[in-house]
C-alpha cells in the first residue's frame, strides 16, 4: 500500500522527469493499475479527489466570516455594553436577533451546500479508470494516486499524471499555460524543468481535444497543480453581481446609520440627557436600521429557487447563478441538439458533379471508422450507411481533428498502396486540394470546378444540410506516418450531406424564451446558410448573419459595436464565440451560453451563466453554472422563470426592510430630539425588530406576479433607493401624525406614547407586506403564500399581545383604552391606502438589466 511520506515526496518532485516504472513503485501501482479494495484505502488516506477544501465547510468558519460583517459586529458591540450596564432585557433581545439570524443563515447555508452536492452528485463526472485489471466507470472524485485512467477526446484530464499511451492525444492546457491551440502530448520520457513544457505530463483541469491514451494518477485533490491554483482562487474569489448588489446595499445602510445613529448620540449629549441612556438608543437605531436576516432570506430563497429549478430539471451548481439567470436578457445557443433534434442520418453522397456516389460513402467510411478519437455523430451516421467493413485496408498513422484545421485524416494501407484520407469542412479540403476525381480520372481543381462545388455546397445547405468534404492523396509505400504538412495537394472526391431537422418544440420554445424578454443568439460552427436555415425554420430572424472569417478581421472594439445588430454566427471557432460574449457583456447584457461541446467551453465558461446539458462533454459540465438535465430550450424557459420568482422575493425583502426600517428608524431619530423622553426604549426598539424580521421569514415562499417574470430585471441600486426613500416619506409622516395625536388628543406620557406607537408601528409594519409585495392592488395580486400569511399575522398577533398582555410591563409597556385602539387602527388604515398609492411612484417598471443605474455590470 502506497505511504503518506511517499506521496509528499513525489508532490514535492517534477514527477513528469521520472521513469515510468520508478512511479509505479513509488505508487505501488502497475499498468494494470490497483485493485478496488487498495484504491479504497488509499481514497481514505488521500480523500476524495475534488479541488474544494473541506476547510470551508467548518461551521467556525463559516461563523467567523460572518463575525467579521462591520453591521454584526456592531450588534455585537451593543450586546457587550448592555450586558455591562446592567440592562439584562436589551442583553437577551440583542443575542437573539443575532443568534436567530446567524443560526438560520448557516444552517439554511450548510442545507444548501447539502443540496449542491447532492444534486451535483446525480451529474458527477465519471472517468474509466483500471480496477482489478479491468475497464470501470468510476466518479471522479474517488479516483487515487496509482490509478490508471483511460482518455478520449472531450474528457476533462482528472487529476495530475504522466502518459503511458497516447494515440494523437492533444489536450488544451489554456487553464495552465493561457495558450489556446492544443498540445500534443506522448508517452515518451521528458527532461522539461516547466510543467508547461512537459509532453508527457497532464494536468487537472485541462482537457483532451483529440485522439485518445492512457494516464497513470500521481497527484489527486488539492495536491493537483489545479488544485492548488483553485484553492487560491477560492480564497479570493470575486464577489458575484448578487453579492456586489447586497455590498453595495450594505454600505448605503451602514452610511444612514452611521449618519441617523451619530446625528441623534450628538444630539442628545448636547440636550445633557444620560449618556448611557442616549448610547443605547442610538445603538438600537442602528439595530434597527440592520435587516439582519438578508443573509438568511437570500440564503432560503436561492435554496428553495434551486429545489424547485430542480423539479424542472434544472440543476443549479452555484445558487448565486439564479440571480443571473432571471437577469439574463441574451442568450447565446448552439445549433446542433438545442433548436435540432441531434439525430444526424446521412441522406446523401455525390461526387463533384453532384451525382451519387459509392465511393465517397467508402472513403468516409474508412476515415470514420480508423479515426483513434471518439466519433462524431456524423461519423455514427456514416458508418450506419456504410457499415464497418474495412476490406482489407489497415490504420497505420493520423492527424487528429482539431477546431483549426477542421479536418481530421487517417493513413490507410492495403497490399502495398498507402493512402491518405481526409474529411473536414468543405471549405477547409478544397483549401487543401489541387483536383478533384471524376469517374476514376483526375482533373485540375480549377475556377470552374471550383464554382461547381461552391454551387452545391449552398444547394445543399440552403436546404438545411450540413456537410462534409471527402479527398485522398497518395502516400509512398515507405512512409508510415502522416503530419499536418501532408495534408496538401489533395484530389477532392466529393461530400456527404447530413441532416438534423429542427426540433418538433423549438419553435414554442423560442416563443417562450423571446416573451420572456430574452433575446435568443445562435453561434455555431456550421455553414452560414445551414444556420439561417435552421433559424428561420424556428421562427428566429435569419438575415443578420457574420461569420467567422468575419469576425477574424474585427477587433474587440469593431465587433463590440456590431454585436447587437448581429443574430446569428456562423463557421465560429471556440475563441470567437468567447469573444462574442464578451463584447456582449461590454454592451451591458447578461448574457447565457448553452452548449454542449468541447468548443463551447471558454464561452460557457465566458458567460454570466454558463449552462449546459447532462450529455455534454465533461469539459462543458465542468465550465457550466447550471446543467439542464434536457437538452431544450423549453426546459430553460421554465429555469428563467423560476430564477426570476426567486429574484423578485429577495426584493420584496429588501425593498420592506429597507423602506420601513428607514422610515421608522428616521421618525424615532427626530422625535428623541424634539420630545422630552424617548419615543421608544432601546429594548422595545430591539423588540420591534425581532418581531418585524420574524414576519417575513414567510417571503421565499411567496407567489410573484406575471409581470415579476415577464422581463428580465437586474439588481437596481437606484430603484432600490428609490422605493426606501419614497415608502420611507411616507411611513414617516405617518408616524408624526401619530405622534401629533398621541400627544396633542390624547396627551400621553412616556410610556403611553410608547405603547401606542410600539402598536401603531408594529401593526403598519407588518400589514404592508400585503400591499408592497406587487406592483398590483392587493386583491387582484397573486394570493399571498400560506407560510407568509401565517409568519406575518402570526407576528402582528404576538407583537400586540406582547404590548397588551400582563407581560407588557416588563418591556415598559402600559394598557390602552378601546378609543386609544380604535384611532391606532384609523392612522394605519389610512397610512395602508397611502401606501398603495405611494408604491405606484415607488416601484418603477421592470427594465432591462443593461439600463441600471450604473450602466454596467459586472464583469
Amino acid at each position: 500500500m502506497i505511504e503518506q511520506p511517499s506521496a509528499t515526496a513525489l508532490a514535492a518532485a517534477n514527477f513528469w522527469q521520472a521513469p515510468k516504472d520508478a512511479l509505479y513503485r513509488a505508487l505501488g501501482s502497475g499498468p494494470d493499475g490497483l485493485s478496488q479494495v487498495e484504491a479504497d484505502q488509499r481514497l481514505a488516506i488521500f480523500g476524495a479527489n475534488r479541488a474544494d477544501a473541506s476547510e470551508s465547510r467548518s461551521v467556525l468558519r463559516k461563523l467567523g466570516r460572518r463575525l467579521w460583517n462591520p453591521l454584526i459586529a456592531m450588534l455585537l458591540a451593543a450586546a457587550l455594553v448592555s450586558g455591562v450596564s446592567g440592562d439584562v432585557g436589551s442583553f437577551a433581545i440583542i443575542a437573539t436577533v443575532l443568534s436567530l439570524s446567524l443560526t438560520l443563515d448557516i444552517v439554511q447555508e450548510h442545507r444548501a451546500e447539502l443540496t449542491a452536492d447532492a444534486l451535483r452528485e446525480s451529474v458527477a463526472i465519471q472517468a474509466d479508470a483500471v480496477r482489478d485489471g479491468k475497464d470501470l466507470s468510476v466518479p471522479v472524485t474517488a479516483l487515487v494516486p496509482g490509478d490508471v485512467v483511460k482518455l478520449r477526446t472531450g474528457d476533462l484530464i482528472p487529476a495530475d499524471g504522466i502518459v503511458l499511451e497516447a494515440q494523437e492525444l492533444q489536450v488544451n492546457e489554456a487553464l495552465m499555460t493561457g495558450e489556446p491551440f492544443p498540445t500534443l502530448k506522448t508517452d515518451q520520457p521528458c527532461t522539461a524543468m516547466s510543467p508547461a513544457e512537459a509532453t508527457n505530463a497532464l494536468f487537472a483541469g485541462t482537457s483532451a481535444v483529440g485522439g485518445s491514451g492512457k494516464m497513470l494518477i500521481v497527484k489527486t485533490g488539492g495536491q493537483t497543480r489545479f488544485g492548488a491554483i483553485a484553492a487560491a482562487l477560492a480564497a479570493n474569489a470575486p464577489p458575484t453581481a448578487l453579492e456586489q448588489g447586497v455590498r453595495k446595499l450594505g454600505l448605503l445602510i451602514l452610511r444612514l446609520t452611521l449618519f441617523l445613529t451619530l446625528f441623534v448620540l450628538m444630539a442628545h449629549l448636547v440636550a445633557q440627557r444620560p449618556a448611557m441612556a442616549s448610547f443605547l438608543f442610538a445603538v438600537a437605531l442602528a439595530v434597527g436600521l440592520t435587516p439582519e436576516l438578508l443573509p438568511m432570506v437570500m440564503t432560503v430563497t436561492l435554496s428553495r429557487g434551486a429545489r424547485r429549478m430542480a423539479d424542472r430539471k434544472v440543476i443549479v451548481k452555484r445558487l448565486s447563478a439564479i440571480h443571473d439567470l432571471g437577469a439574463m436578457d441574451t442568450l447565446c445557443v448552439d445549433k446542433t441538439g438545442t433548436l435540432t433534434q441531434a439525430k444526424i442520418t446521412l441522406e446523401a453522397h455525390v461526387d463533384p458533379q453532384g451525382r451519387s456516389s459509392d465511393r465517397v460513402l467508402s472513403l468516409a467510411g474508412l476515415n470514420s471508422a480508423f479515426q483513434a478519437g471518439v466519433r462524431s455523430p456524423l461519423d455514427e451516421a456514416i458508418l450506419s450507411a456504410r457499415g464497418d467493413g474495412i476490406d482489407g485496408w489497415i490504420r497505420l498513422s493520423e492527424v487528429p481533428f482539431d477546431f483549426e484545421r477542421r479536418c481530421l485524416s487517417v493513413l490507410v494501407a492495403r497490399n502495398g498502396e498507402h493512402m491518405l484520407i481526409a474529411k473536414g469542412a468543405p471549405e477547409s479540403i478544397l483549401a487543401r486540394s489541387v483536383a478533384v476525381e471524376i469517374d476514376g480520372l483526375a482533373h485540375p481543381l480549377d475556377a470552374a470546378w471550383q464554382q461547381r462545388m461552391a454551387d452545391i455546397e449552398d444547394r445543399y445547405a440552403h436546404d438545411g444540410f450540413r456537410l462534409l468534404a471527402v479527398a485522398v492523396r497518395a502516400i509512398p509505400p515507405g512512409q508510415q506516418a502522416i503530419a499536418v504538412g501532408d495534408e496538401a495537394d489533395l484530389t477532392m472526391i466529393g461530400f456527404c450531406a447530413f441532416a438534423d431537422p429542427p426540433k418538433q418544440d423549438a419553435t414554442s420554445a423560442i416563443d417562450a424564451l423571446t416573451s420572456l424578454g430574452v433575446t435568443i443568439k445562435i453561434v455555431s460552427g456550421d455553414h452560414r446558410a445551414v444556420v439561417s436555415h435552421v433559424a428561420k425554420s424556428v421562427g428566429l430572424q435569419s438575415d443578420r448573419i457574420i461569420t467567422g472569417a468575419e469576425i477574424s478581421e474585427l477587433t474587440d472594439a469593431a465587433l463590440v459595436a456590431r454585436v447587437d445588430d448581429i443574430d446569428l454566427f456562423a463557421r465560429i471557432d471556440p475563441d470567437q464565440k468567447r469573444r462574442i460574449i464578451a463584447a456582449l457583456r461590454h454592451r451591458n447584457h447578461v448574457v447565457g451560453f448553452m452548449g454542449d461541446g468541447v468548443n463551447d467551453a471558454p464561452a460557457i465558461h465566458a458567460a454570466h451563466v454558463g449552462i449546459s446539458v447532462t450529455g455534454a462533454t465533461e469539459v462543458a459540465r465542468a465550465a457550466a453554472d447550471m446543467i439542464l438535465l434536457a437538452p431544450d430550450l423549453s426546459v430553460l424557459a421554465a429555469g428563467v422563470r423560476e430564477g426570476r420568482r426567486t429574484f423578485a422575493n429577495i426584493l420584496k425583502y429588501v425593498r420592506m426592510g429597507t423602506s420601513s426600517n428607514f422610515g421608522n428608524m428616521l421618525s424615532m431619530a427626530l422625535a428623541s430630539i424634539v420630545l422630552p423622553f424617548l419615543p421608544l426604549l432601546p429594548l422595545q426598539i430591539l423588540l420591534n425588530n425581532l418581531i418585524y424580521d420574524l414576519s417575513e421569514i414567510g417571503i421565499p415562499f411567496d407567489e410573484v406576479d406575471r409581470e415579476d417574470v415577464a422581463r428580465p430585471e437586474a439588481w437596481n441600486m437606484a430603484n432600490i433607493l428609490r422605493f426606501t426613500i419614497i415608502m420611507g416619506v411616507v411611513s414617516s409622516l405617518f408616524d408624526v401624525i401619530t405622534f401629533a395625536v398621541l400627544l396633542k388628543l390624547f396627551a400621553a406620557d412616556a410610556a403611553l406614547f410608547q405603547t401606542g406607537w410600539f402598536v401603531e408601528s408594529i401593526s403598519t409594519q407588518i400589514l404592508v407586506i400585503f400591499v408592497i409585495r406587487s406592483r398590483r392592488m392587493p386583491w387582484r395580486a397573486n394570493r399571498p403564500h400560506i407560510i407568509l400569511i401565517a409568519t406575518s399575522l402570526g407576528a402582528l398577533i404576538a407583537g400586540v399581545a406582547l404590548a397588551l398582555g400582563p407581560w407588557g410591563r416588563l418591556f415598559g409597556f402600559t394598557a390602552l383604552s378601546v378609543t386609544f385602539l380604535a384611532t391606532i387602527a384609523a392612522i394605519a388604515a389610512a397610512y395602508l391606502i397611502s401606501a398603495e398609492f405611494a408604491k405606484r411612484l415607488a416601484i418603477s417598471s421592470p427594465e432591462s438589466p443593461r439600463n441600471g443605474p450604473s450602466g454596467k455590470m459586472p464583469p
